[in-house]
């Protein structure tokens, strides 16, 4: 089976077909982002999109879903989502290095999962803790006041917090991206280049 994970754009520059991917991906952070909202889950479910765009596209374009949804969600229903926008960016950004560098399948996920986690989650305890006092619209707020009564403090317990829930949902959101990208035609997949006839990518998984 080939893999389409690795590599970035194809030589023709943007088609029409990536920019309907990266506009899918950002929905798919919305409505993962919204459900996980309205039941106050301590994981956030808004990286889903993020992280296939980055798989499929590569890098550049995986930063590009989570600025939409960002937008969208900040002038919508969570402000938040507006300020935390960079830290999904970041997201996109490590999971296509990852994918051009990594062989991920199901059986292997934590490894992959965890480099993907940690600068998102770095950015994300800065802009939580100076911004917003670790007060946000995420169910994980609850830990994080919990233990900032410890002697960890609230910068420390936010970071905590984060590494623990951030990679709890990586390891969720990536495992859906794997299996959504082996369920995929071969054809289908091919048309991350926007073509089969730009040729397919090049290693096996």
């Amino acid at each position: 089976m080939k893999n389409p994970l690795r590599s970035g754009q194809g030589a023709h520059g943007v088609t029409p077909f990536q920019i309907c991917l990266a506009a899918m991906a950002a929905c798919i952070n919305v409505a993962g982002g919204q459900i996980a909202l309205a039941l106050h889950l301590p994981i956030y479910l808004d990286s889903i999109g993020t992280i296939l765009t980055g798989a499929w596209l590569g890098p550049w374009f995986g930063m590009v879903p989570n600025l939409l949804s960002g937008l969208i969600l900040g002038m919508t229903t969570d402000i938040y989502s507006l300020y935390f926008a960079p830290v999904g960016m970041v997201v996109g950004l490590a999971s296509g290095l990852v994918f051009r560098r990594m062989n991920v399948k199901k059986a292997n996920l934590f490894l992959p999962a965890l480099l993907i986690t940690l600068p998102g989650t770095l950015l994300s305890s800065v802009i939580c803790a100076f911004l917003f006092g670790g007060i946000t619209s995420s169910g994980s707020t609850i830990l994080v006041q919990l233990l900032a009564k410890t002697p960890l403090g609230l910068t420390a317990s936010i970071f905590l917090v984060q590494v623990i829930t951030d990679y709890l949902d990586r390891v969720i959101s990536l495992f859906a991206v794997v299996c959504l990208l082996q369920a995929m035609p071969q054809d289908l997949r091919d048309r991350w280049k926007g073509g089969s006839a730009h040729g397919r990518a090049g290693r096996t998984i």
